[in-house]
């Protein structure tokens, strides 16, 4: 997800779609171009992806690290990108790509789901706040979008299951728009709070050890509710994560955490 200023807005491609606006398209084993996207990408997991993929695969948070992910450091930036890593066949196609299709579909990450759209965040100044953005951007070679299914925003969201990857992604995009200024100082990016704040992010078994067998509730006081479902929900954990990080690298206190 994409943070936009409003003067941006203009220079970005596609078409920019409001939530009453009508796009049309369909995806199925019928069009020619069927999978030929999931080929090659630039694919960005978000935290809440990397929740719910680790956990259809039945591994750990590491395991899932180790195995799928790359990460890129870009030198605008001070938190690593996360990306799918593709398989090392000829087509570098996604690792989860079968003949039939899509082997983790009930839990394809965010941008997946959200296809043929992209997702931005917009801060609005006069509403102080920000909100989401979309353009309708499907590749040229993309043959669902000759289709004749109309959709709107809301409608393809509820189609998709996408409002809960949604709401965690504009969390995490909220988040990540801080680490545009520099919270390192001399540790640097790969230094120990670095490492935390990624843990706390993308690593959810770790966070979870680190919150109840550390000294972590001795000095932050976390909302009872929001700390029993921890301990199983690895969504609300994340929550946790979040909140977490905006007070331990910038001070930034929430209802849901506040320091002893």
């Amino acid at each position: 997800m994409k943070s936009v200023d409003i003067d941006q807005i203009g220079q970005l491609p596609g078409r920019r779609i409001e939530e009453n606006d009508t796009f049309l398209f369909r995806c199925h084993p019928g069009v020619a171009c069927f999978n030929r996207c999931c080929r090659n990408l630039n694919l960005f997991l978000y935290p809440y992806d990397v929740i719910r993929l680790k956990n259809s695969l039945g591994i750990s948070s590491d395991e899932f690290l180790d195995q799928y992910v790359d990460f890129v450091l870009r030198p605008s930036n001070f938190f690593p990108d996360v990306l799918l890593r593709m398989s090392e066949n000829h087509e570098h196609t996604c690792p989860f790509l079968q003949v039939s299709g899509c082997s983790v579909y009930p839990d394809r990450p965010d941008t997946c789901r959200t296809f043929p759209l992209e997702q931005g965040l917009l801060y609005d100044a006069a509403l102080r706040k920000n909100r989401p953005i979309y353009f309708f951007r499907p590749p040229d070679f993309c043959l669902g979008r000759h289709e004749d299914q109309v959709w709107t925003i809301p409608s393809w969201s509820k189609d998709q299951e996408a409002d809960t990857y949604h709401e965690m992604t504009i969390r995490w995009a909220e988040l990540k728009q801080l680490f545009q200024t520099d919270p390192w100082g001399r540790e640097g990016p790969e230094g120990p709070r670095a490492k935390m704040a990624f843990m706390a992010t993308y690593n959810m078994d770790q966070f979870r050890d680190f919150v109840f067998h550390s000294s972590f509730l001795k000095r932050y006081r976390v909302k009872s509710a929001l700390l029993r479902k921890t301990a199983s929900d690895d969504a609300e954990l994340l929550k946790l994560g979040l909140a977490w990080v905006k007070l331990f690298l910038w001070g930034m206190p929430s209802k849901s955490i506040r320091p002893r």
